[in-house]
């Protein structure tokens, strides 16, 4: 799933790849490597990841394995009881949570925890900012599930899970190739660089290609993985479904500008390469929502973090 996005083909804007093939394979071997030594998915989250691909999924079934945790249960009801769903009785059940919510936000929610739980017992350099990257990928999440909302888009139900993974891979070249990220970073700095130009330069793979490859080894749905591989060039992704819906990676690449140049980008150079909101949208056909679609980021934002 993982190919190369810039093979084949020469362009001015085409990196120099000049490191041997064996060389090459051994930087993304080393860094998906790196994954044995995350912290182990917790038993929800084992069993949240399996239901992604069943659409059978049930309110008890998902009820059930939510009450097995109960710093998660507490965290389920405050959501549910937040400002944001502007209720005037208290919900005191996670059934109850389930059926107000609806499994789709509900998931997306425990899967927006659960991996914020995991990602904060990584380490990282101190150049590395798990905070950023974690407000990062949360708001990508929230914007890509609203974009769809709003939009005709292949397989919507996975908007949330492709925004909040999409740059997994840099966390793990920040993890397991510490000095390639710091040569990279720099780079991008003093060149002026798009960041997976850089990446390509220097590993001969980017973030986008090793985020796919753990979504890959996680079974996620191929339709999240192929979003996550082509969230910075959506306009290469081929339509896999009905002509009339856009592909998936085009609202991921579209929240990733909107939310950078919002203010919620993991470092200053992905800030300073975001497009500007007018474009993104008008490129979605929704030019005039610019100013509530970005309010509603920051409401569900707000309300989905004060319980992460």
């Amino acid at each position: 799933m993982a190919t190369c996005l810039f093979s084949g083909g020469e362009s001015a804007d085409s990196p120099d790849v000049s490191v041997s093939t064996v060389h090459r394979m051994s930087y993304r071997d080393l860094a998906l490597k790196s994954l044995d030594h995350l912290p182990p998915f917790s038993p929800v989250l084992n069993h949240l990841m399996a239901s992604m691909a069943n659409e059978d999924v049930s309110f008890a079934e998902l009820g059930a394995v939510i009450e097995r945790d109960t710093v998660l249960t507490g965290n389920v009801l405050r959501l549910v009881n937040s400002a944001l769903y502007g209720r005037r009785g208290t919900v005191s059940s996670v059934r109850a949570a389930v059926s107000i919510l609806g499994i789709n936000k509900l998931r997306n929610y425990i899967l927006g925890l659960s991996v914020s739980r995991m990602w904060s017992k990584v380490r990282t350099p101190a150049s590395w900012s798990m905070a950023r990257f974690n407000d990062h990928s949360v708001a990508a999440a929230v914007l890509a599930d609203i974009l769809v909302q709003k939009l005709a888009v292949e397989y919507p139900e996975g908007a949330f899970a492709a925004g909040l993974l999409h740059d997994l891979g840099r966390m793990v070249i920040a993890n397991a190739l510490p000095n390639e990220y710091e040569r990279i970073s720099r780079m991008q700095i003093e060149q002026s660089r798009p960041l997976e130009l850089c990446e390509h330069e220097v590993l001969d793979c980017t973030h986008s290609e090793l985020s796919a490859a753990v979504l890959t080894r996680w079974n996620l749905p191929a339709p999240i993985q192929k979003a996550v591989l082509y969230h910075h060039r959506a306009d290469l992704d081929p339509v896999g479904g009905s002509l009339q819906a856009l592909p998936l990676s085009k609202a991921v690449e579209a929240a990733n500008h909107l939310v950078n140049g919002a203010g919620h980008a993991i470092t200053e150079s992905d800030h300073k390469f975001a497009k500007p909101a007018a474009e993104v949208l008008t490129g979605l056909g929704l030019a005039d929502q610019a100013t509530l679609l970005l309010a509603d980021l920051e409401v569900e934002l707000k309300a989905v973090t004060s319980t992460l």
